[in-house]
């Protein structure tokens, strides 16, 4: 505070020794106290710090492999790239704003698809919202229903958007930790074998709950959660009348004969629930940033006040893109031919590789039974190697994958089939 005086009295001196003090003098005190106001807002205090922005700095700083971040490195699919070529080379309407909440053949197309798989006849107008990605549709689903004071229950490990979503929109986030099952020696372990512990999960739920994020399969572990597995969750969302969001953006990407299952088709849970989707990741396209939330009127209609006093609209060729990939997917739905079928085979395939490769090193996989990512456990490195740099309180994973970076040289956050990514559990 006393270095602030005395930098504001040498700023007067100054101002007063000069030939035009009058005017200048009370210009200069305005613009030095307005300065010295806090500009952030409260709402983002802590909340500065990513660990994609800074892994993904040191990689460019160290000319690393960037393998942290869940996207693909090969083309999505002809009739997807043909749909987008299309768009843009079509009519040039396609080049102007379309309706607020979605591209009209979007929306219908959405409706149509996932309606019967959810087992509800859906509304394209009071069902369905078309955001600026999955993301978007997460950030404005906070912002529409989470107020001061409300507490989300998260399931760790978890998305790292859920925590700061939460908080900045006055959430209190509370945690529920999924917990691996022993394994036997030599066996490989798998996400299925971490499971929630049904009595602290209901521990879990107060009177200020308002929502729990369900993460399915789960990033980055690669969970499929199971019916019965959804069905205590469901339960409990009903007995405490809590909204259920349910991130489902990697619902195609399921191996080994799993089965992705929606909360919102569980009986009670549609009025409840949320869900989720992305064309980046259903189409392997990221770049598009087309996602969607489907859910009943009642929530839908606070989402679409926050959408239309923010985003607004979403980018009309890239919808229109989506709509067409979804028309000719519905065509061929089930059948070997589908994307949706041939896409987790050939993930499976290097996912396989993957875990291969990380054994022949060292390292202790998790076997995912869907989505991007590998988790794998460095506790034999962290024996032979306990006092990388970094500072004192910083976790050993994270030492672990910026001594990667530096030395190696491979950035690592999470472990993806496609590009190995560790995303480090000591």
């Amino acid at each position: 505070m006393f270095r602030n005086a005395a930098a504001i009295s040498l700023h007067l001196v100054g101002l007063l020794q000069g030939k035009k003090a009058g005017a200048s003098v009370t210009r200069h005190l305005h613009q030095t106290f307005t300065m010295a106001k806090q500009m952030q807002a409260r709402r983002l205090k802590g909340l500065d710090y990513n660990p994609w922005v800074e892994y993904a700095r040191l990689a460019t700083e160290y000319d690393a492999v960037n393998l942290g971040q869940g996207f693909p490195d090969f083309a999505p699919p002809d009739f997807a790239l043909e749909a987008f070529q299309h768009a843009v080379s079509g009519d040039l309407m396609l080049n102007q704003y379309t309706k607020a909440f979605g591209y009209p053949p979007l929306t219908k197309i959405l409706a149509s698809f996932f309606g019967k798989l959810l087992g509800h006849e859906l509304d394209p107008l009071t069902n369905v919202l078309v955001t600026v990605g999955a993301y978007g549709a997460l950030f404005t689903a906070f912002q529409a229903l989470v107020d001061e004071g409300d507490e989300v229950i998260i399931i760790e490990p978890f998305f790292d958007c859920y925590e700061p979503m939460t908080l900045m929109a006055g959430g209190r986030p509370v945690f529920v930790s999924l917990k691996p099952s022993p394994t036997r020696d030599g066996e490989l372990n798998s996400s299925s074998n971490w499971r929630l512990d049904p009595d602290e999960l209901a521990s879990k739920f107060t009177p200020h709950t308002k929502a729990l994020v369900l993460n399915t399969p789960n990033n980055p572990l690669g969970k499929v959660f199971s019916q019965t597995e959804l069905e205590l969750v469901a339960s409990l969302c009903q007995q405490h009348n809590v909204v259920c969001i349910s991130d489902e953006v990697y619902q195609w990407l399921v191996f080994d004969g799993c089965q992705h299952i929606s909360i919102a088709s569980l009986p009670g849970m549609w009025e409840r629930t949320l869900t989720i989707g992305s064309a980046g990741k259903t189409f392997s396209a990221t770049g598009w940033k087309v996602g969607w939330v489907l859910g009943p009127d009642h929530l839908m209609k606070h989402l679409r006040t926050v959408h239309q006093n923010s985003i607004y609209h979403c980018p009309t060729q890239t919808q229109a893109a989506v709509a067409e990939s979804f028309e000719k997917e519905q065509l061929c739905f089930g059948q070997p031919s589908s994307y949706f079928v041939q896409l987790p085979r050939a993930m499976q395939r290097s996912r396989d590789y993957m875990a291969r490769s990380l054994q022949s090193v060292g390292l202790m996989p998790v076997l995912p039974q869907g989505s991007y990512f590998l988790i794998t456990d460095i506790s034999g490195f962290k024996s032979k190697m306990p006092d990388l740099p970094g500072a004192a309180n910083e976790p050993y994973d994270r030492r672990f994958v910026k001594w990667m970076i530096k030395n190696k040289p491979v950035s690592s956050e999470g472990l993806r089939p496609l590009h190995p990514l560790l995303f480090c559990k000591g």
